[in-house]
């Protein structure tokens, strides 16, 4: 027998007294039970013309639908959650990205099972949801099930309590990140194959495995069948490391990971190893006793010594190999889910796809280059690469802990440096321990190294302020700068780049606007000005606000009030940032837990302007009262500008 529990969350409280504060999305959870197998259902009603966004969106994207699961007991997850249907899939222009979304109805389920005795289950789902003009912050809806003991009630399904808050959505957030989907996640691992198979540890041994088959092989159909089987266990090897990586980590916890500045650290210090090992400081190697047995169960034949033959080419390889793997992996672990799979899936296949033709058909290897010096610069590129991608991670460390040391243009200095001797050393300028002595500049290398040089100099205007597209994505954004204005820039229409920053909490807006991000600072700043204060109830993955900023906010007249008329204060309700323990409370009205700076900020809307979407502007006197009803989103900057006009005079009255 099925039995569940519906909440609609505050649905009498927003009839009677909330009737601005929106609930486009209602959850339903439901629990099956059958003996020691347990089924978990969280189904998701979406009001028409909104939309909830799908639990797979790239980094950079908006607040992406995500089941937290804190309190579980005598509980084993068997599976991964999974939705009924799939979802939509539209480019996003703010965003610059595929983003994908639900309509009307989505259930996601979860399978598990329980361990011993009784079972339960408590967690929460995060979310957002948008329409075409508004959208609402991410919130929070909390769950719980309990099972009973298997032996007692074998096909009785147990009740679930769910202790909810409220559901909501927000929108997307103005990034410059990459779509980070599985086949992309594929193709570059693919690339990195390539890479691989023409490093001096892994191109002189493809004619030694093709003596290897061509002795082993007594006809060309057991040469193909044997070259196959050869291929096959390359892939297995390697599919074998990502299943371990993606098990010991779990794929909810790697896709988590990827914002913990711990792990970025962690994940930059590894890069620069491969880095370093790469130019040629040291060699990362395996202990040779695990390449003398495995030699040793090669030396056997049959499918089983071609199998071992594999595992000796991945271990002996492994000092060109272990750093891209490992840069494979490190990216790949930053997606979650199944990703450092399909990663080795991709890199696997490039790397074993030539050893099995050329194992299966010898006579192919006459075709191939000599081995030489240009094995050991290829290993030297991809290190100066590595040295690079590098710094993304220490970056994200940097961001996340506000720390302001790796800054937009200390980090594009840097990629300007380490490009500049990249081109310097394909050039032939610069040489490095295990390079042979060149005697003349070959065509390709001039014409990689002019390539290399010419994307230094793209970068330079970067230092200045230049938005330099071609590497959107990988320094911070133009706002975690020494100089937001650009350098040089020390004034915005009339305001002095100094008293931008001599009061605490006060930054560089979109445009060149200062603003505050904290609501009290911003109040006793107003009061000291003697100006009305604008509260900008925005999100960090809000679209529509971007849009207002971008259409809005830029027109000349709407800016010159925002510069000279109001103290403006930004307040994101998405913002991760966990509140001090001593901080965190529950709401008197809506009666959730407000654990965040943005469920704080949002509180605050709620509470205060009986209001939960975003963007939503409010003008307020020295009082904190109003001096004019509030506006939503519109993207006319003359009905905008009148609105601020008419709460200029009402605070003057």
């Amino acid at each position: 027998m099925k039995k569940s529990i519906t909440v609609f969350i505050f649905t009498l409280i927003f009839a009677t007294g909330f009737s601005q504060v929106v609930n486009p999305v209602k959850w339903t959870f439901d629990s099956n039970q059958n003996g020691s197998e347990v089924e978990l259902t969280f189904k998701a009603t979406i009001d028409a013309g909104w939309h909830l966004y799908s639990t797979k969106i790239p980094e950079g994207g908006p607040i992406k639908t995500s089941f937290y699961f804190e309190d579980v007991k005598n509980i084993e997850f068997t599976d991964e959650l999974s939705a009924d249907k799939e979802a939509i899939e539209k480019f996003d222009k703010s965003f610059q990205m595929d983003l994908s979304y639900y309509e009307g109805e989505v259930t996601f389920t979860r399978k598990a099972r329980l361990t011993g005795g009784a079972g339960s289950i408590a967690g929460y789902v995060e979310f957002m949801s948008c329409n075409d003009e508004t959208c609402t912050p991410p919130m929070e809806q909390e769950f719980s099930f309990q099972f009973g003991d298997p032996v007692e009630g074998s096909e009785e399904t147990s009740n679930n309590i769910v202790r909810s808050t409220e559901t909501i959505e927000s929108e997307s957030k103005t990034s410059d990140s990459e779509d980070r989907g599985y086949w992309s996640i594929f193709f570059i691992a693919f690339l990195g194959g390539l890479a691989a198979l023409l490093t001096p540890c892994v191109f002189p041994m493809i004619p030694m495995t093709v003596s290897f088959f061509t002795k082993q092989s007594k006809t060309k159909a057991a040469g193909i069948k044997n070259g196959i089987w050869y291929g096959v266990s390359i892939i297995i090897i390697y599919l074998i490391l990502g299943t371990v990586v993606t098990a010991a980590f779990g794929a909810e916890s790697l896709n988590n990971l990827s914002t913990n500045p711990w792990f970025n650290l962690f994940f930059a210090l590894l890069l620069f190893v491969f880095a370093f090992s790469f130019m040629g400081a040291f060699e990362i190697v395996l202990p040779q006793n695990w390449v003398n047995a495995v030699d040793r169960k090669a030396d056997k034949g049959g499918l089983i010594g071609i199998f071992f033959m594999a595992f000796a080419l991945a271990l002996v390889s492994f000092s060109c190999t272990g750093p891209i793997v490992g840069a494979l992996i490190v990216e790949a672990a930053r997606s979650g889910g199944m990703a450092p799979v399909v990663g080795m899936l991709g890199f696997s296949s490039a790397l074993a796809i030539p050893f099995a033709l050329f194992a299966a058909f010898p006579g192919w290897l006459n075709s191939l280059p000599k081995s030489g010096g240009w094995l050991n610069s290829v290993k030297v590129v991809l290190g100066f690469l590595e040295f690079a991608f590098a710094f993304k991670f220490l970056s994200i460390a940097d961001m996340v802990l506000n720390l302001h040391i790796l800054e937009r243009e200390v980090y594009i200095a840097i990629w300007i440096a380490t490009f500049l001797g990249l081109a310097l050393y394909l050039w032939g300028k610069i040489r490095l321990p295990h390079d042979s002595k060149m005697e003349y500049l070959p065509v390709s290398r001039f014409v990689m190294g002019t390539i290399v040089m010419a994307f230094v100099i793209y970068m330079v205007p970067g230092l200045w302020g230049a938005p330099v597209k071609l590497i959107s994505g990988f320094p911070p954004p133009v706002d975690y700068a020494e100089s937001p204005l650009g350098v040089g820039k020390s004034q915005v229409q009339g305001v002095a780049q100094s008293s931008v920053y001599v009061d605490p909490g006060k930054h560089i807006g979109p445009h060149g606007i200062p603003m505050f991000d904290d609501y009290h600072k911003a109040l006793a700043h107003a009061k000291d000005s003697g100006k009305p204060l604008l509260i900008d109830f925005t999100g960090k993955g809000c679209t529509n606000c971007r849009k207002m900023e971008d259409n809005v906010w830029i027109d000349p007249e709407v800016k010159k009030m925002f510069l000279e008329d109001f103290v403006v204060v930004s307040l994101y309700v998405d913002l991760r940032e966990r509140l001090p323990e001593e901080e965190q409370y529950v709401s008197e009205t809506t009666g959730r837990k407000v654990r965040t700076v943005g469920n704080k900020w949002t509180d605050f809307q709620i509470s205060r302007y009986n209001r939960n979407t975003q963007p939503y502007y409010v003008i307020l006197d020295n009082n904190e009262n109003e001096v004019v009803d509030g506006y939503g989103y519109d993207s006319d900057p003359k009905r905008f500008a009148e609105w601020l006009k008419k709460g200029i005079t009402n605070f003057k009255k």
